[in-house]
């Protein structure tokens, strides 16, 4: 069931919402004329109206029961904000410029995520399009853009969105994202949009004034849960099914990020999410183009991707924590919060070979078994990063890992990220090093929506031993804080590591050991006490070894290979890399003992006998 206003086509639209205990509903026009019209019901609680030659941009409201005024909750845009009139918007209008886009596979990805407020001084869409050109000489291939659904005033994360259908209006509206989108696909740079189907932003947020979107079964962090399984699920289910489809019809998005899976609570015997998984796979193959839904899980449950055929829910892919957590755990030797679940080379080595660490043992932040093994999944099936909005803005400061490691460090990871058999996400700046914080910040109209904010950022921080308060969220400057400078990457340090990002993501692209992504096509080695990993890949007679020191002190292997001379490709270690200098020879041969640089990475490609 189509929900919202709708281009019948002749000049006829058709309003549609859903209001199943409601005795009277009316559309309520705003602009170019002031009236209110009645709407019928349906058996199913759908009240419905067909209006004929109206204007594009008309506002409207739906008068609930003769006395109330509220948004359409599927909106396509709220111009004047959260609380003001819904508008029509003529998708068929915008003059679509990328026919000869077919999208990329998911195993090419290399994902760039970012927020729209902060990733340039203007903020907004527009701004994105002249940045295009260096992202897209860097190797990024898809741009991963933090939830732009509507949420109150100008500064969000984007998670509390009220508007799932509506693009923000400070960051440049509907028509302002579809330029971006066509921009990137011209460019051949995918778009992955962040979306929230587990709650609705607490401010704006007038969906239980139609009908039973919530239920009290469950609860989530932030706020009701959504009812994806009590009576009248089936109606819920349709509005964010029908938000997808919306996403990706009308905005020609390649793939949705589904935000903390693990908080859509569903006891039903087809859950949403298998049900969701269909309905995209069949609308890939009627566009004929491939379209993805990765999630966000903090279950370590592999039935999230497992195909429906083995049980699974059928999602293409999903974030893995446990590598970052693994990797950021060695690197800054945290042990506070879940990192004390972390901080050895086997849990990296883990990581690194089938994805899921956790996978049943028992975890000391969680007080309990944890996870199953994703060892039979595909390795393109795992997202995996050094650092993402997340993990840097739910710190308390919010510091970047330039932050928390040294200059060596950073290339480290960057490498460990980029080399691994699975699919890359860099968060923005982070390829140059970049040292503004990512702090956590809204600007809520509700002072006593503000007071519970703060105090919620306060509790969230109770398992580290951070000992000073979070930066105000309600705060401008906080926002301000956190925009990028990205004219650092010009010049120093950063410059370098912009390039030796560049390296890395064109060594990955051009090995074919490397950028084939399979488990079953490596080796990983770990030595706990030397903080070391040995690594090695291959694709039929294409083979590459890698060295990685986890350690801050130097250390002296001896290397076993397979026979055959290996000669180096890559040193992060190198002076042209404003390393310390390396110790490791151009070549090696197996047996040999080699010194490596703490906090280095090493890469060698087997040379082939001709």
């Amino acid at each position: 069931m189509k929900i919202g206003p709708n281009d019948l086509g002749g000049g006829r639209w058709e309003f549609t919402v859903w209001a199943p205990f409601l005795k009277k509903v009316e559309l309520k026009m705003l602009w170019p004329e002031k009236k209110v019209l009645p709407m019928d019901r349906d058996e199913k609680g759908y009240w419905k109206t067909v209006l004929t030659d109206i204007p594009p941009d008309t506002r409207y409201f739906y008068r609930l029961e003769a006395r109330t005024d509220r948004p359409d909750p599927a909106s396509p845009f709220q111009p004047e904000g959260v609380h003001g009139p819904s508008q029509v918007v003529d998708h068929l209008s915008f003059r679509w410029e990328d026919g000869g886009w077919k999208g990329i596979d998911l195993s090419e990805m290399i994902l760039y995520e970012l927020h729209v407020g902060t990733f340039t001084p203007e903020g907004t869409f527009e701004a994105i399009l002249s940045r295009l050109e260096e992202l897209k000489d860097m190797g990024i291939t898809a741009l991963e853009i933090m939830p732009v659904a509507q949420f109150p005033g100008k500064r969000n994360w984007g998670y509390d969105g009220a508007y799932p259908f509506a693009v923000q209006n400070s960051y440049g509206g509907p028509e302002g994202f579809k330029r971006l989108v066509n921009r990137c696909h011209q460019r051949g740079i995918a778009v992955v949009l962040d979306v929230v189907h587990n709650h609705l932003g607490p401010e704006g947020n007038y969906l239980s004034d139609f009908g039973p979107y919530f239920t009290g079964k469950y609860s989530t962090p932030w706020g009701g849960a959504i009812n994806f399984d009590e009576a009248y699920s089936d109606e819920v289910r349709n509005f964010f099914i029908e938000n997808v489809f919306h996403w990706f019809k009308n905005y020609h998005l390649d793939a949705l990020r589904l935000d903390a899976v693990h908080a859509i609570f569903d006891r039903g015997a087809g859950p949403f999410l298998g049900e969701l998984a269909e309905r995209v796979e069949r609308l890939s193959k009627s566009e004929r183009k491939p379209l993805y839904l990765i999630a966000e899980s903090n279950l370590n449950d592999p039935r999230v991707i497992k195909p429906r055929e083995l049980g699974g829910f059928g999602i293409d892919a999903q974030w893995c924590d446990d590598f970052h957590h693994a990797l950021h755990a060695l690197l800054t030797r945290e042990d506070q919060g879940y990192y004390m679940d972390f901080g050895k080379v086997a849990h990296l080595v883990k990581a690194l070979k089938d994805g899921f660490v956790y996978t049943g043992q028992y975890s000391q932040f969680r007080k309990r078994s944890h996870g199953n093994s994703s060892k039979d999944r595909p390795a393109h099936q795992f997202i995996v990063f050094s650092q993402n909005h997340d993990q840097i803005g739910n710190r308390l400061l919010g510091e970047r890992l330039s932050q928390l490691t040294s200059f060596e460090g950073l290339k480290l990871a960057a490498g460990i990220v980029i080399l691994s058999p699975y699919v890359p996400l860099l968060f923005m700046g982070e390829e140059y090093g970049e040292e503004v914080p990512f702090l956590y910040f809204v600007s809520h109209s509700d002072p006593d929506l503000v007071q519970a904010v703060r105090a919620g950022r306060k509790e969230e921080f109770k398992h580290f031993a951070w000992r000073v308060d979070p930066p105000d969220p309600q705060e401008e400057g906080t926002f301000l804080r956190s925009k990028l400078n990205w004219e650092k990457r010009e010049d120093g340090n950063p410059r370098v590591l912009l390039n030796f990002y560049k390296d890395l993501i064109r060594l990955r692209r051009e090995i074919p050991a490397l950028s084939n992504l399979d488990k079953d096509s490596l080796e990983v080695c770990g030595f706990e006490a030397e903080k070391l990993i040995f690594m090695r890949r291959w694709k039929g007679t294409c083979e590459v070894f890698y060295i990685l020191n986890l350690g801050a002190a130097d250390v002296n292997p001896r290397v076993y290979l397979p026979e055959g001379r290996w000669r180096k490709i890559l040193d992060s270690s190198d002076r042209i890399w404003n390393g310390p200098g390396t110790f490791l020879p151009e070549s090696i041969r197996s047996g040999e003992e080699v010194t490596v640089r703490g906090h280095g990475l090493a890469l060698y490609l087997k040379e082939e006998v001709r």
